[in-house]
């Protein structure tokens, strides 16, 4: 019986301790945007209605998570639909060849108090890239309206767009080459 007894508890231990959990981003409660500087004087927004995102992680911190990111590129939204119809156009982001743009983190490394570098692979118009962003993992609650266990992180940085053959008939200072991206969100645990 004692042996039993030890094997089952090593057996659970075992498996509690790679046991992945599943985080979906909640999209009432999480948005991917970004700024673009313009004619070298003033910096125009945006952002995008439609995208999945999950973290992996066997870990509470996160500190082992693996971010995947799918993003319907035919809905940005700049709040000027002329240009916005332009954006989706082979002179931008091409949407109907290439109508997504995804992500894969690769690693993710301690930079602070709840500070990360997020790593990964960003594929746009078909060109991959590796990429390194700044994640803030905010914490842990559960939401008192739904009782469903909750994360919540910031993600910043930039990408050169130039790395990507983004909009590339629109050289500075018509249009910067840094698009700086901010990602709030929710992750809801599965």
């Amino acid at each position: 019986m004692k042996k039993l007894l030890s094997f089952l508890i090593i057996t659970w231990s075992f498996t509690s301790l790679f046991a992945q959990t599943t985080w979906k981003a909640d999209p009432m409660h999480s948005h991917i945007s970004f700024s673009i500087t313009h004619l070298g004087i003033a910096d125009v927004t945006g952002l995008f209605k439609t995208y999945e995102v999950t973290a992996t992680t066997s870990k509470a911190d996160f500190n082992d998570a693996v971010f995947e990111l799918s993003v319907d590129v035919a809905t940005i939204d700049t709040d000027i639909e002329m240009r916005d119809n332009h954006l989706k156009t082979p002179d931008f982001f091409d949407a109907e060849k290439f109508p997504k743009m995804t992500f894969k983190s690769s690693s993710v490394k301690k930079a602070g108090n709840d500070k990360y570098k997020l790593a990964g692979n960003l594929t746009l118009l078909g060109i991959t890239k590796p990429v390194t962003m700044d994640l803030w993992y905010r914490g842990t609650t559960v939401n008192p309206q739904s009782k469903a266990t909750t994360a919540g992180f910031q993600l910043t940085g930039s990408i050169k767009r130039s790395d990507f053959g983004l909009g590339s008939k629109f050289p500075a200072p018509g249009l910067s080459d840094k698009v700086s991206i901010k990602a709030d969100g929710e992750f809801v645990k599965k």
